[in-house]
């Protein structure tokens, strides 16, 4: 019997490589992507030794417009399936809005965003031609309210919530489920890179620990759930956003997002 192919964007360190171990030990192949090729090719070598199947290294630069019409087709010249997709990969910046980088900002809405897009469409059609497959956009709990401080990040989960949310309505009985996680603060090198692992967010106890959360969306995924958050805290706090008037949920969002 074939074993099925997952493509995990991001997947040199934190959740990206959690989740080619959740597949690899599942018994599936993988295809690595991420800028690092060193890191892909170690993690490769490692999955093939501990698990066996084969780990496919493809590195490419999501923040590159074209690159994930290019990731598409080296897919394809190897002849590749692919049964999952794990939008992963994305990144944050921290620190008042004007203040930031104006290109690094609008790179940011190409990974976490538009990237995402384009590889949802891209293989979310010969998923829905062969009638099966499963997608994971991983957004955050920052994409239920405004992030002050972060505005940019958080802009960018909202926007995977709905486009995620939207398209798993539209795919309903076509065998091709589509899932979105949010996880709240997680123990990886996100928040050193964004420059917010000072913040209070992240300075407070119970910050979650990457094996714990891959596992969490990786179950939901192959459950088929259209949204889900990880943590009790973080499912009260995404509830309640509901309910809160919106300055106060500003302002929660800005405190957590200063420096501790």
């Amino acid at each position: 019997m074939s074993r099925k192919v997952a493509l995990i964007t991001g997947a040199s360190a934190g959740l990206g490589e959690q989740f080619a171990q959740c597949f690899a030990r599942d018994g599936h192949d993988v295809i690595l992507v991420a800028r690092g090729a060193a890191r892909l090719e170690a993690l490769a070598a490692k999955l093939e030794k501990e698990h066996g199947g084969k780990a496919h290294v493809l590195p490419a630069d999501l923040g590159q417009p074209d690159a994930p019409e290019k990731l598409f087709e080296a897919v394809r010249a190897k002849g590749l399936t692919v049964d999952f997709l794990v939008n992963n990969a994305g990144f944050g910046s921290a620190g008042p809005f004007l203040e930031q980088d104006l290109a690094r900002e609008a790179e940011m809405v190409q990974v976490n965003c538009t990237a995402l897009l384009k590889l949802t469409h891209l293989f979310a059609r010969p998923m829905r031609e062969r009638g099966a497959g499963r997608i994971l956009n991983i957004a955050s709990t920052a994409g239920f309210q405004p992030g002050p401080y972060m505005a940019t990040y958080y802009a960018t989960k909202a926007f995977v919530m709905s486009l995620s949310e939207a398209l798993a309505f539209e795919l309903k009985g076509t065998g091709v489920t589509v899932t979105c996680h949010c996880p709240g603060a997680t123990q990886t090198e996100f928040a050193q890179r964004a420059g917010n692992d000072k913040s209070r967010l992240f300075q407070r106890s119970g910050v979650a620990k990457a094996p714990d959360v891959a596992a969490h969306a990786y179950a939901a995924m192959m459950r088929g759930r259209v949204l889900s958050v990880h943590g009790a805290l973080n499912s009260l706090g995404a509830f309640m956003v509901r309910f809160s008037p919106r300055f106060a949920v500003r302002s929660v969002a800005a405190n957590l997002n200063q420096q501790a």
